[in-house]
This record gives C-alpha cells, structure tokens and sequence, in this order.
C-alpha cells in the first residue's frame, strides 16, 4: 500500500538519464548563435533549473538571445536530447506497481509541458502516470515550486493531502520545502546531497529499490 496519495516525480535525473543530450542541445544552441560554450561538464549545473535559466545566467546570454535561444533548443532537443534519454534501472517496475496502486502519480517537471510529454512517449512510460506536468510555454509556472501546486491540482488533489515529490536537486527539495509537502531525494541523478540538505531535504533514496520501499508501507 503506497504510503501517499499523490505521488510526484521530477523527470532529468530521476526518471531519466538525461544529462548528454540536454548538454549536446545547449552546445548545438549557443554555436548556432554564435555565442561561446561555458564548462558543461558538471550536469548539476543545467539540471534542474528552468532551461531559460540556464541560457541566461550559465550562459551568459541578454534577454533577447536567451528567448531565441529557448527556441531553436527545442528544434535541437527534438533531434538529439530526446533520444538520448533513458530510464534508470528499476524505474519502470517501480511505476508499473504504482500504477496498480491507489496512488495518483504524476510528473512534475520544469522542462515545458510540451518535451515532457514528449521524453515520457519515447521511453514509454506515459501510460503509467496520471498526469504529465510540465512549465508553460510563454515562460510561465516554470519554477519548481509552481509546478508542484500545479500539477496536484490536476490530478485532483490539494496541496493539504498526502504528497510527495521525488526529486535529485536543490531545485525539487526547495518546491517541496516551499509548499510544505515530503520530499525524497534520489542519490543517482544530477544534484548533491549537500545542496538538497541545504533546502531542508531529509530523506534520499541511493536507487530505486530504496526508493521504492520509501514510497510503499
């Protein structure tokens, strides 16, 4: 019996291996405009806060370019990042015996609505959620702590419920602390233990099977 009634999952580097692709499109991105690389080389910095994010303070782009920028990603995500994803070891078994379980279960992720929808088609496991949450197009419920009330909300829930948010960054311990719901940080992904700790977070799961027996009683 799952321990909570709304049960929510960040997506890059937590239910997905992410991380070369998205960095392979930041890459492709910023040549096409010209404009010059930074180190890429540390994933904690790129996953996890919003892309727009990314473009303007990792990479240093004015508001101009960091909306061109959010475009042509896109186009390069679909062409690379996507299919360089892929699930972690356990996570379908572990969303298969959830979805056979009373819980709602949700994605909740600050990449747009759209390439959510998109990454969770190509590793096959939309079947499996309740709702797939993502940012809004025009840059809006892009933060974390957005998303989280957001997607409760669709699933039919309040934030007063039973929730949880799954997360491997500082960004979903933050949107939990934030809106006052459990959080279980994943040790395998691309955030730090430290960073989580620093936002309050308590609970980690060093892989899946320690994830799993944190979220059924």
């Amino acid at each position: 019996m799952p321990k909570y009634d709304y049960i929510l999952f960040d997506l890059d580097g937590t239910l997905s291996e992410s991380a070369p692709g998205i960095r392979k499109s930041i890459e492709l991105t910023l040549e096409s405009l010209n404009k010059p690389s930074p180190d890429l080389s540390d994933y904690s910095k790129f996953i996890g806060p919003p892309l727009a994010a990314t473009f303007s303070g990792l990479c240093g782009l004015g508001v101009e370019d960091t909306q061109k920028a959010l475009v042509i990603y896109q186009d390069f995500y679909k062409d690379y990042g996507l299919k360089a994803n892929r699930l972690y070891d356990g996570i379908g078994d572990l969303l298969k015996k959830l979805k056979e379980s009373s819980a709602k279960v949700a994605v909740c992720s600050s990449k747009q609505q759209k390439p959510a929808n998109n990454v969770c088609e190509f590793l096959g496991i939309t079947k499996y959620f309740d709702a797939v949450c993502g940012s809004a197009p025009d840059g809006s419920r892009k933060e974390k702590e957005e998303v989280i009330p957001y997607t409760v909300n669709v699933l039919g829930g309040k934030i007063s419920d039973k929730v949880v948010m799954i997360g491997d960054t500082k960004f979903d311990a933050k949107g939990a602390r934030l809106n006052g719901v459990d959080f279980i940080g994943v040790n395998y992904g691309y955030g730090t233990l430290e960073t989580m700790k620093a936002e309050g977070a308590s609970v980690f799961a060093d892989n899946v099977k320690e994830l799993e027996a944190l979220l059924f009683a």
